[in-house]
């Protein structure tokens, strides 16, 4: 059937439909997209194009980018372009939508928003010049969270409008801005979303929230393939969908960016300015800056008499949002909140008013074209606070230089990868440095230190000061301790780095850094005539261990650090005996060709009689066996967690893992086959357990299933728990194991007087809100290779382990409680109650054993220092631990 005859079809299912008796107009006329403007016929309508009018129904991402690039075929005022492509294969794009003659001439109009952000290079008469003709560039990034659908509805209203309208006020903003859109920033999840919600649609609309529609299932289409959020993603580009976005962002530079979002259906719509904390380094007319976008979007709604807020909730200290990540980059970023999460195409809030998803795409096409009438008339205005953030009169800290060891390991690699990617200029020493009076990252104090040539330094004095302090300070200040996210994300701690700072600058040379650094890789002795050794302090050792499995290999580890008298090699070091692996040939070709996929470096050797430590033949040298492992998902456990373990063990280690639904598992056998049918899944089918963190596992585990566990564990078996779920394998919660979780007796601040508006602060301030806390650790321990003596692990909360001699501690937080907060907040109550107790450790029973992970280890795939220890724990502690 012809795509426009359906549309109509679906036009006259879903404009105006009856419910329990009462109309629901899905069109109403209040909501309309200024239809007295003249428009060009040349640019198809998106009615024309979908089918439906705009809000009765949610659009696919494929017939969305379908209808953009429509438009940008038909009009001259409109150009799009790709930047990568999702995990599931959708192409993303973007659109630059200016007048004709700025689009004749946007490469230059790149260069000169880019020369803004370099004010030290322009000569007076060339900033002037700049000031005067420089049109203001301004991005949007639509529906970053998937089901946060409106957003991407409202951008193809807003580019029709953009594309076609002939007004003066539309032809202004195309002269004197450079628009770049986003218009689905996460079209997996997107799509997730929209596919399930037309799915569960009904002729009749469902406007009672207790309907299906408005109660998406685990897990929501909010996150990315691996369900991950993309809005905490900004400055760490783990993704496809932001590193290609911010790539596109470093191209522009824009002076204003707006992160368009939604909330709860009950809530109204929230707009600039928000409340703190706030990155006390951002320029002072910031919250001015904010204020002002606020109130244009604000007179807009009053006239339409939209409800919104302001000031009341979201701040923006963490640096990785959309709406932080443009302010640290000198430009003015902000937030739009809709209400309308869950709300399907409409819902009956508690008030009794309809909200439909045609007002919410009126929303945000509203707030769209205000913030672009509020550019325009500030222009030059903003045009000179883009110069100013990036001079060096703004830079309001003493650093001078922050400076990094080459640790030779990888995780240094990653954050000089990232850092030259934001356009950050890093030096590398080609002599050794003297630091005078330098802030040692891992002690706090601070002494003259010589550190060695090819150590990386990344020098203040440059234009994006404020991007390299926010990222690199051990610690940044606030003034408020109750957050809406979390209150530390220092790079160096986040990667477990060696670190100093100074307030002078390193004496010695340096050279620029123009290429981003690779770990050491290939096959030394390729030709060796007894083994091959792969050292486990490597980043990458575990993906190699991976390979060598899928190659077949029979792999050891050393349970004991060893040397050959020319090399060292560390405890849990890959060892592939020739002798044991007879049936191979081309073993050689096998190792390089491994050391290239997996980017370690391996070692041939010609004999297993070690100068130090135990020989490669000693009993010491434990077999690894590829185990095969699940993941428990779905309810109750987090999404987020979920997804950074699938995506640590299924991208980075190259690992495969089986997700099981918790619904679906079967603690004891109900038949002899070793797989069930539509995915169910038996304890005895796997090797290794994993639980991500979630809460009310009594809902999945009870008493009878928590014996079946324990028989399952001591019959070998190996089951890790992280976060919660490590609580929840306690004495006091499941009594699977005789490990006792530490009592909470830090408490709530609130107290019996406490003020009724007092509750919500005084209960955040008696929480750890993501601080990093000093972390001591067991090299001993194979939970703990290939991390070192010390790590910052990172803190939600205040659960923790007592040490006893049951638990076989990998690693306890730093047991001066003075010494336990590196950075962020916690406050000295929670401090005292968790110094000294352990956060990582086994447990024997029967012939399996136990694992706690009490703090996320790979939290957002940012911070990585800890991740080793999931890695161990999957990977090498079902042969290593007794």
């Amino acid at each position: 059937m012809d795509r426009f005859l359906v549309g109509a079809f679906l036009l006259s299912l879903f404009v105006v439909v009856p419910v329990q008796g009462q109309p629901v107009d899905l069109t109403p006329e209040r909501f309309s997209f200024d239809p007295e403007l003249p428009y060009s016929s040349e640019v198809p309508t998106p009615q024309e194009a979908l089918g439906y009018e705009m809000g009765t129904q949610f659009t696919l991402y494929a017939d969305a980018v379908e209808y953009l690039r429509a438009v940008a075929d038909a009009s001259d005022r409109v150009r799009l372009e790709t930047y990568g492509e999702t995990y599931e294969g959708r192409t993303l794009v973007y659109l630059v939508l200016t007048s004709a003659e700025n689009q004749d001439r946007l490469d230059e109009l790149k260069r000169n928003s880019r020369r803004l952000s370099n004010p030290a290079s322009l000569s007076a008469q060339e900033r002037k010049q700049l000031l005067q003709d420089q049109p203001v560039t301004v991005s949007y990034s639509y529906n970053i969270h998937g089901n946060e659908a409106s957003g991407t509805e409202a951008a193809m209203q807003v580019a029709y409008r953009l594309a076609a309208a002939q007004d003066e006020d539309t032809q202004r903003i195309l002269d004197e801005t450079v628009f770049v859109m986003y218009p689905a920033v996460n079209p997996d999840g997107r799509d997730r979303y929209v596919y399930w919600a037309r799915s569960m649609q009904r002729a009749q609309v469902a406007t009672n929230p207790n309907d299906i529609v408005h109660d998406e299932p685990w897990p929501q289409g909010r996150t990315n393939h691996y369900w991950f959020d993309l809005n905490r993603d900004w400055i760490w580009n783990v993704h496809p969908e932001m590193e290609g976005l911010t790539s596109v962002y470093q191209e522009f530079m824009p002076q204003v960016h707006a992160d368009y979002h939604e909330q709860g259906y009950e809530d109204h719509y929230f707009t600039m300015p928000g409340t703190t904390p706030r990155n006390p380094l951002l320029p002072d007319r910031y919250v001015a800056w904010a204020d002002t976008f606020g109130r244009a979007n604000i007179r807009a709604f009053d006239q339409h008499q939209v409800s919104y807020f302001t000031r009341e909730a979201f701040d923006f200290f963490y640096p990785s949002y959309g709406s932080s990540y443009p302010s640290v980059m000198g430009g003015i970023g902000m937030l739009t909140e809709q209400a309308g999460i869950g709300a399907g195409r409409a819902v009956e809030n508690e008030d009794g008013y309809t909200l439909t998803l045609r007002q919410r795409v009126f929303d945000h096409y509203t707030t769209s074209l205000a913030t672009l009438r509020a550019a325009v008339r500030n222009r030059q205005r903003l045009l000179e606070y883009d110069l100013q953030a990036h001079s060096q009169e703004s830079n309001t800290i003493e650093t001078a230089a922050y400076v990094f060891p080459d640790d030779d390991t990888g995780y240094l690699y990653d954050v000089i990868d990232m850092l030259r990617h934001h356009g950050i200029e890093v030096r590398r020493a080609t002599d050794p440095l003297q630091l005078e009076n330098a802030l040692d990252y891992r002690t706090g104090e601070r002494s003259d230190r010589r550190v060695e040539s090819g150590a990386y330094v990344v020098p203040t004095d440059q234009p994006r000061h404020l991007f390299v302090n926010t990222l690199l300070q051990r610690q940044v200040s606030f003034q408020d301790s109750v957050m809406y996210d979390m209150s530390t994300w220092s790079a160096p701690l986040a990667y477990n780095l060696s670190t100093y700072s100074t307030r002078e600058a390193p004496q010695g040379s340096t050279e620029p850094v123009t290429e981003d650094p690779v770990p050491q890789t290939g096959v030394i002795n390729a030709d060796a005539r007894y083994a091959y050794v792969v050292d486990w302090n490597q980043r990458y050792a575990p993906r190699a261990l991976a390979h060598l499995w899928r190659a077949g290999y029979r792999v050891r580890t050393a349970q004991e650090a060893f040397s050959t008298g020319q090399r060292s090699f560390s405890a849990g070091s890959l060892i592939v005996l020739l002798g044991r692996n007879p049936e191979k040939s081309g073993v050689g070709e096998d190792m390089q060709r491994i050391a290239d996929t997996a980017t370690v470096e391996i070692v041939g050797l010609d004999t297993g009689r070690m100068a130090d430590g135990p020989d490669l033949g000693s009993e010491n040298n434990a077999p690894v066996k590829q185990p095969e492992v699940g993941l428990l998902v779905d309810q109750p456990f987090s999404t987020y967690t979920s997804g950074q373990l699938w995506y640590l063990f299924d991208q980075e280690t190259r690992l495969p893992i089986t997700r099981v639904r918790a619904s679906n598992l079967q603690q004891s056998a109900t038949s002899d086959s070793r797989y069930a049918r539509y995915g169910k899944a038996r304890l005895q089918n796997f090797d290794v357990l994993v639980l991500p963190g979630g809460y009310r596992l009594g809902t999945v585990f009870d008493s009878t299933q928590v014996e079946a566990l324990r028989d399952w564990v001591e019959a070998g078996g190996t089951l890790v728990g992280t976060e919660e779920s490590a609580r929840f394998l306690t004495q006091q919660a499941s009594g699977l194991t005789s490990v006792e979780a530490v009592q909470d007796t830090a408490g709530s601040r609130i107290g019996p007087y406490t003020a009724y508006a007092a509750r919500d602060d005084s209960a955040g301030l008696g929480n750890i809100p993501g601080a990093a806390l000093d972390g001591h650790v067991d090299r001993t321990h194979p939970l703990a290779f290939g991390i070192g003596d010390r790590v910052y692990s990172l803190k939600y909360g205040t659960s923790a382990l007592e040490p006893s001699t049951n638990l076989q501690s990998a690693a306890h937080y730093a047991k001066d409680p003075s010494d336990l907060l590196v950075s962020g907040y916690a406050s000295q109550r929670n401090l005292k109650q968790l110094a000294g107790k352990s956060f990582a450790g086994t447990v024997e029973m029967g012939e399996g054993r136990v694992v706690f992970l009490v703090d996320n280890t790979q939290y957002r795939m940012f911070w990585r220092g800890p991740s080793r220890m999931m890695q161990n724990a999957v990977m090498l502690v079902p042969a290593l631990v007794e």
